[in-house]
């Protein structure tokens, strides 16, 4: 398989490229970060996808497999940055998997996505909310086979391979070599498509999670 990842020098991108070596290709927008990519055996291309045209991302997934949105504007961008790159970007890239033709989407969102933000919540913290919603309705009205997930809290302690996925799961956290893993077990999931999936650390082992559904 090939698997173009935005967000390829991301905390999640990079595990993922780890996990499917010589498979990955993962989109940067700084040329600093390719070496990093690389080393995890991915392929790494240069694309700013708050820049590139439909036309100029679609190229790059031609031939492709699958595509996985991974990137997000991160911690301390501000509000603009949250819809450029949280809605912007991932509409770009489904513009582009359609015009590549390119079918298999996964789109990695947040547990809290669908729902208005709670009052009294920071600004930021909204604007990100608001822009993971609007980039999931975005993905739905499209004939592609999407995935989208939903992780919880996510942090950077060693994954334990134990999940709880579901339509809806009780709140938490996941470290984010369990997404990773995850999201890669979803890229050999068929059954996945058009479904949106939440996940927290639970007692399923990652490799049967699929098995079930």
């Amino acid at each position: 398989m090939r698997i173009i990842i935005a967000g390829g020098h991301g905390k999640i991108g990079l595990r993922l490229e780890r996990l499917l070596g010589s498979s990955a290709v993962g989109l940067v927008r700084n040329p600093a970060h390719l070496a990093d990519v690389e080393a995890t055996g991915a392929e790494a291309v240069l694309c700013d996808l708050e820049k590139a045209s439909v036309e100029e991302v679609a190229g790059i997934l031609r031939g492709a497999d699958a595509v996985v949105f991974a990137a997000g504007a991160g911690p301390g961008s501000g509000v603009a940055r949250k819809d450029t790159v949280d809605r912007g970007a991932s509409v770009l890239l489904a513009d582009a998997a359609e015009r590549a033709g390119v079918r298999m989407f996964v789109q990695i969102s947040t547990m809290g996505a669908g729902k208005p933000p709670k009052p009294g919540s920071d600004e930021v913290w909204a604007a990100y909310l608001r822009a993971k919603t609007e980039a999931e309705e975005d993905l739905r009205r499209r004939d592609l086979d999407w995935t989208i997930l939903r992780p919880g809290r996510l942090t950077d302690e060693p994954g334990i391979g134990l999940v709880r996925l579901a339509p809806e799961v009780p709140p938490g956290s996941v470290p984010r070599d369990d997404v990773a893993a995850v999201v890669a077990a979803l890229l050999q999931a068929p059954a996945a498509g058009h479904r949106t999936f939440e996940l927290v650390t639970g007692d399923t082992p990652i490799i049967e999670i699929l098995a079930t559904e």
